[in-house]
């Protein structure tokens, strides 16, 4: 039923269509290229058509499919097949990096298409054609560059292809150009859909705010699959050269055999003492030598035949033949020295025994020679005759064979690997990137996102019938449960911080209760802090540190910044007159007191509370009575060395000071207050943040009476 369903696939259809048409318009144009003698091939402009449309895939199955049909009538063409998948691969990779939109991008792609096509198909051609030119459209041109330019074929093939190659890539990309613009947009979108469902999604979940992924499912899955069917072609390549070298080197054997054994029936054996001593003189050498020269000639594989007499001192000649080039021979009873490459074998020559084939590699080149003992009547063994059969021809057929091999097996390992990363990415990749994505907004959204993302991950709706279906089932009903767990946990945190400041303010204002003269300074302070801090956001003051986040921290942290006070006598605190220097000391100790309580909570609490909350807390009891000069205390730091939450709070505490009423000073005017604020930027304060409280300190100053029903 399910492979039913998959036939009637609409999908299915769509994908088949752009398939066959892409291939149509890969043999239709060459065909008629061919027809008219055009010097160029025109064969993939269905293929890069497809990769532009579809992807990797259609694009390598259409390059595939386009080089099979035409090996029925032209075999070679098969072997070309690799170049066609190439291109496909490339022309997906280059329309997702928009090289088709732009005029210098798009020589980039031609020059990067010759290339494929030029450079490797002449390789191709130079072993598949036995080191020599082609049969093709560019062979005329290559033999015309060999023999007026003198360079070598390899050079002048390559040449030529290039050359071919560019203007034949100039003629498809125009066209496919051309073609891609003339295509509707509904058709591209329905290409787009059927392969290209998830053309990036480790950019998507990029897009969605998240760390970026180094390594991506399917780029490992695709390293995996690379690395194998590179060991795999490895192992079948070399296991297939070494059988198809011994195949060789067996039909050569065959051959030396039959050409021993037929020129052994030639030689009159009783009369081998006679043709070493007489030589040519002796009655009947000469036509014996000549029936030898036409047994010789008969095998064009077989370089040298002779009969020699083996000896301990050497090898005595009885016949040996001109070499086919007209090298002369040595003479009937010449004394020749032990080939280094026989002296393994010298024990059984002497003893007149067969030997195995030898294979050697001298002066005398690549050579497989078979010995055959030559025996009397008697059955006594008195020469040998020794074939050389040449193993050149072995390399020119291996360097075919092993070409042709390779180009087969990588063109159908990359089309099989296409299919089956395709199938990867559809089964497996696209499934658990549409689950992450989903993931990372239900992790990080709200409370009413959280729903409409619950709503997302339901209609996900992935039907895969594996693992990946059940990982599915299971993230939606985690996530479903999660909802309610994270929303109480929510409303249990906001509780939990709104009891936290409660109690933290109480704390504060107890302290502040002491000091009969602050009025209200805590709510205040907080109050003109968050004002300030808003100021400087509006205006991009300090965008680098500035946030909402920001501002939400000093506003809960502002009624900390006195809690010192604590530890100061009452005395001190409601002094109506000038303090001493041991009372000022005394007062100024709230600032390290206040950090020194804010500590001890910090550690006792730090799995309750939150932590920078605490910090800005500290930083703004310790610094604010810093001065941006240097000259404040406790420690005496200047500038941007203050934390900004504490020079933010020196200007809100020393304007609430000035215009409040205290048991040593009457309320100063709002315009005196001013004048004290804009002379101490600079000295006093941070001259940014006084600007920033220059801007809303009027309507602070109006609103003050009222701030306590506002905080």
């Amino acid at each position: 039923m399910k492979l039913l369903s998959i036939l009637k696939s609409k999908d299915l259809h769509y994908a088949v269509a752009l398939i066959a048409i892409a291939f149509l318009v890969n043999i239709i144009p060459s065909k008629i290229a061919i027809a008219l003698g055009i010097p160029v091939f025109i064969d993939s402009i269905g293929t890069i058509l497809a990769g532009m449309l579809g992807g990797t895939l259609p694009a390598v199955i259409v390059g595939f499919c386009s080089n099979a049909f035409n090996s029925i009538s032209d075999l070679p063409t098969l072997y070309y097949g690799i170049i066609s998948i190439l291109i496909g691969a490339m022309a997906a990779i280059f329309q997702q990096k928009g090289y088709f939109r732009t005029l210098p991008k798009i020589i980039v792609m031609v020059l990067m298409f010759a290339i494929l096509g030029g450079v490797l198909g002449s390789i191709l051609t130079y072993f598949l054609y036995g080191y020599d030119f082609g049969e093709g459209v560019s062979a005329p041109f290559a033999i015309g560059i060999h023999e007026h330019l003198g360079l070598s074929k390899f050079t002048s093939q390559l040449v030529a292809d290039f050359i071919i190659d560019v203007i034949d890539k100039i003629f498809v990309v125009a066209a496919v150009i051309i073609t891609y613009h003339k295509i509707p947009l509904h058709i591209k979108t329905l290409c787009s859909r059927v392969f290209l469902f998830d053309p990036n999604p480790v950019a998507q979940l990029e897009a969605d705010g998240t760390r970026a992924i180094k390594h991506s499912l399917l780029r490992r899955v695709v390293v995996i699959v690379i690395t194998a069917e590179i060991l795999l072609g490895v192992l079948a390549s070399t296991t297939g050269f070494v059988l198809y070298r011994q195949q060789s080197i067996e039909k050569f054997t065959d051959i030396a055999h039959g050409l021993t054994e037929a020129a052994s029936v030639a030689v009159d054996t009783e009369r081998i003492d006679e043709f070493i001593e007489k030589g040519r003189k002796a009655e009947g050498y000469i036509d014996i030598e000549q029936k030898l020269y036409k047994m010789r000639d008969g095998f064009p594989q077989a370089l040298y035949l002779y009969v020699y007499r083996i000896q301990p001192d050497g090898c005595h000649v009885v016949f040996d033949l001109d070499t086919k080039e007209g090298e002369k021979a040595s003479q009937p009873g010449d004394l020749i020295d032990f080939d280094p490459s026989f002296e393994p074998f010298l024990p059984q020559l002497l003893k007149g025994e067969p030997i195995e084939p030898i294979i050697s590699d001298d002066q005398y080149g690549w050579l497989l020679t078979v010995y055959k003992p030559l025996k009397n009547s008697s059955g006594k063994t008195v020469a040998y005759i020794a074939a050389d059969i040449s193993m050149g021809e072995i390399i020119t057929d291996q360097a075919e064979f092993f070409i042709k091999l390779l180009s087969m097996f990588f063109g159908v390992s990359i089309l099989i690997m296409s299919i089956m990363l395709e199938f990867v990415n559809r089964r497996i990749v696209h499934p658990v990137n549409r689950m992450a994505s989903a993931a990372i907004h239900f992790a990080y959204n709200m409370e009413q996102d959280r729903a409409n993302d619950m709503h997302e991950i339901k209609s996900l709706n992935i039907h895969t019938s594996d693992e990946i279906e059940h990982l599915y089932k299971a993230f939606t009903k985690t996530c479903m449960d999660s909802i309610g767990f994270i929303n109480r946990l929510e409303a249990a945190a906001e509780r939990i911080q709104h009891m936290q400041d409660e109690i933290i303010i109480n704390f504060a204002e107890m302290v502040e209760a002491r000091d009969t003269s602050t009025g209200n300074h805590i709510k205040k302070t907080a109050f003109y802090v968050e004002a300030i801090a808003r100021e400087l956001l509006k205006e991009g003051k300090y965008s680098d540190v500035l946030d909402e986040k920001y501002i939400e921290k000093l506003k809960r942290s502002a009624p900390l910044h006195d809690i010192g006070k604590i530890a100061v006598s009452d005395l001190i605190l409601n002094k109506p007159g000038k303090l001493t220097d041991d009372e000022f000391a005394n007062m100024k100790s709230h600032t390290t007191e206040g950090t020194n309580i804010l500590a001890k909570i910090e550690a006792n609490t730090n799995d309750t509370m939150d932590d920078n909350y605490l910090k800005e807390s500290m930083e703004m009891a310790h610094y604010h009575h810093e001065k941006w000069d240097g000259t404040g205390y406790p420690t005496g730091i200047k500038g941007e060395e203050i934390p900004l939450s504490a020079r933010i709070m020196a200007v809100a505490d020393v304007f609430d000071a000035l215009v409040a009423e205290r048991v040593y000073k009457k309320p100063f005017t709002y315009e005196k207050a001013m004048a004290i604020i804009t002379e101490g930027a600079g000295k006093h304060f941070d001259p940014t943040v006084v600007e920033a409280f220059c801007h809303i300190s009027e309507k602070l100053y109006a609103e003050r009476t009222t701030l306590n029903n506002k905080v």
